[in-house]
């Protein structure tokens, strides 16, 4: 899906600040314990470590929640997300606990049965064992298909229809387009795909190239 979080190359955002040497991880209190909710919600939510779902729930989020709540805020957003789409917590829940702490006295809606997936991954992390060769060869020419997933991806709409040179076939990885929906790993070979600026974003770009990390589904031969 076309979500808040695929922003690559579009305009309006202003100058990124560089890091400083001496940037601590957490710049507040809170996004240390927030970081610490988010991983925990997101293994609670998928009955095991699901990076990919979690990535989909980041990605579902409206503008508030992904932009204005900042990085940490996000994270805890898509946490609470996961966690009430699986009925581990009431709609609401979050809020009212919320406004209790303040001393407002509300009523706090009941527990849930939860209802998580029965996930099991076959290995630790995401790099898998693909049998078949790979289907396009370093130098190749090849075209990012041109497509809008109704669910996750990792294929940057900037990218889509355009035609790169593959530079490097990477090892075989999980695909999240159906490990985020708990649809099964489905390994798929990757490859470091090279597109020129000009072809992304027409003559008046600044010249430079970038290279993209793609599955195997997302690319096609360029005639």
């Amino acid at each position: 899906m076309d979500g808040i979080a695929d922003m690559g190359g579009t305009q309006g955002w202003g100058p990124v600040p560089p890091p400083t040497p001496d940037e601590p991880v957490f710049a507040e209190d809170w996004q240390r314990k927030a970081f610490a909710l988010a991983i925990l919600s997101s293994r609670v939510a998928s009955g095991g470590i699901n990076t990919d779902a979690f990535r989909h729930a980041l990605e579902r989020l409206d503008r508030a929640a992904y932009l204005d709540d900042g990085y940490f805020g996000r994270w805890l957003n898509a946490g609470e997300l996961m966690l009430t789409e699986r009925s581990v917590l009431a709609p609401g829940a979050i809020e009212a606990r919320a406004r209790n702490l303040r001393g407002e006295h509300v009523e706090e809606p009941p527990i849930p049965t939860p209802d998580r997936p029965h996930y099991a991954p076959t290995a630790e992390g995401s790099l898998r064992s693909v049998e078949a060769a790979p289907a396009f060869g370093v130098g190749e020419r090849v075209r990012a298909k041109d497509i809008s997933p109704a669910g996750h991806t990792r294929l940057p709409g900037y990218v889509r229809g355009h035609v790169g040179v593959v530079e490097l076939i990477q090892p075989a990885h999980v695909l999240p387009d159906t490990n985020a929906h708990f649809l099964g790993e489905n390994p798929q070979h990757v490859y470091s795909v090279r597109f020129d600026s000009h072809e992304l974003w027409g003559a008046d770009a600044e010249p430079f190239t970038l290279t993209v990390e793609m599955y195997e589904s997302y690319l096609e031969a360029a005639a």
